[in-house]
């Protein structure tokens, strides 16, 4: 159980990461995936990584520059434009919806505008994935440019959309509903210089 406990990546730039294990029953026709981060990065940096063997971007949330994020679905992806960080934590869900084709991402417990990306695509079930690197193939490629340093936590992904409710109660680290990846349950393997220890601050 993870609960007040952080992901801590000490070195940067880095090789380090977190295998998570999670298998879907299938294709993902919806999905959110939800975390909070703390960092003084101003590179680019991948967050979330789920990469399959056809496509190396086949989720993926990375922050490009301050003030930025990008969900990548199969490859292709929308941007997000978020305030400038005041050396806290941030905490995002991204989630997306096949049949529609849309994107809703939340900052901070907020949902910014809605957006469209990859109408009737399907989420291969069978990935790696991982935080804190970019994989630019299946379970590996890593850029150390393009890894995260700092600290990661509060990190869950649920084979659907949530509510309004639910992604408040995601930024509140209330009780959530059962997810395919849940911080207090999680199932990881840390490989290279990272570590878990408790929380600093809230």
């Amino acid at each position: 159980d993870l609960y007040r406990k952080v992901f801590v990546f000490r070195k940067d730039p880095s090789d380090a990461y977190v295998l998570l294990k999670a298998r879907a029953a299938g294709p993902l026709l919806n999905f959110t995936v939800c975390l909070r981060s703390y960092t003084d990065l101003t590179r680019p940096y991948s967050l979330f990584s789920y990469a399959t063997k056809a496509q190396d971007n086949e989720i993926l949330l990375f922050k490009p520059k301050p003030g930025e994020y990008r969900l990548y679905v199969g490859g292709k992806f929308v941007t997000f434009r978020t305030p400038e960080g005041r050396w806290d934590w941030e905490h995002v869900c991204a989630s997306w919806e096949s049949a529609g084709g849309l994107t809703e991402f939340w900052f901070n417990g907020k949902p910014w505008p809605r957006k469209g990306l990859q109408k009737g695509y399907a989420v291969s079930a069978e990935a790696v994935l991982l935080l804190g690197q970019e994989q630019d193939a299946y379970g590996g490629g890593f850029d150390p440019y393009n890894s995260f340093t700092g600290e990661l936590a509060d990190v869950h992904m649920w084979d659907a959309g949530l509510s309004p409710d639910k992604m408040r109660a995601a930024y509140q680290a209330l009780r959530l509903p059962p997810a395919l990846l849940a911080w207090r349950s999680l199932s990881y393997e840390l490989k290279g210089d990272v570590v878990v220890r408790p929380r600093l601050r809230e």
